[in-house]
């Protein structure tokens, strides 16, 4: 009969590695625990800011005097009308932030950090004058801006103040 011996190359399970690092597995280096970068952070703020805004118009499909307007085909009391048009342009507004999450990804640094400040700012303006149409907003709408607006700011200091060049 054999005697089974340990692995040499993999440690004890008995053994946590130390602090900041990952076990020693074959084929792979330890890397050093690190902040997230940049360009994950602006992505994510980018995803939060779009389930919001999605969220928000799920919400409006419940609100009974919203809904109303909608099947009635007369959405002026809220300060709009829903025409092809307008629907064209909500299109081209959402395709702003769904376009930032990737451009903040892969784009050069220049380029990343000049749209996320551009379209962070506009989105934060659109988003705040939307308070001011029709009659006014309801609390679901308000808290959702809040949030919204909130978060493109953030998306606005990270890549203004905060984002260096690439490491």
């Amino acid at each position: 009969m054999s005697s089974l011996t340990p692995d040499p190359v993999v440690p004890p399970y008995d053994k946590h590695p130390p602090a900041g690092e990952l076990p020693n597995v074959p084929g792979s280096a330890a890397a050093p625990a690190s902040r997230i970068g940049p360009r994950a952070v602006l992505g994510a703020l980018w995803l939060f800011a779009i389930l919001n805004y999605i969220y928000c118009d799920v919400m409006a499909s419940h609100d009974p005097h919203y809904l109303k307007e909608l099947l009635s085909g007369d959405t002026s009391a809220s300060g709009f009308t829903m025409s092809e048009g307008f629907l064209l342009g909500a299109s081209v507004l959402m395709t702003i932030p769904m376009a930032s999450v990737l451009i903040a990804r892969i784009a050069p640094y220049r380029v990343a950090r000049a749209e996320s400040i551009v379209a962070g700012a506009v989105m934060t303006l659109v988003q705040g004058g939307s308070l001011f149409v029709g009659s006014g907003p309801s609390l679901y709408y308000l808290y959702f801006s809040v949030i919204e607006v909130a978060t493109t700011v953030a998306i606005v200091w990270i890549a203004a103040g905060r984002w260096k060049l690439d490491a």
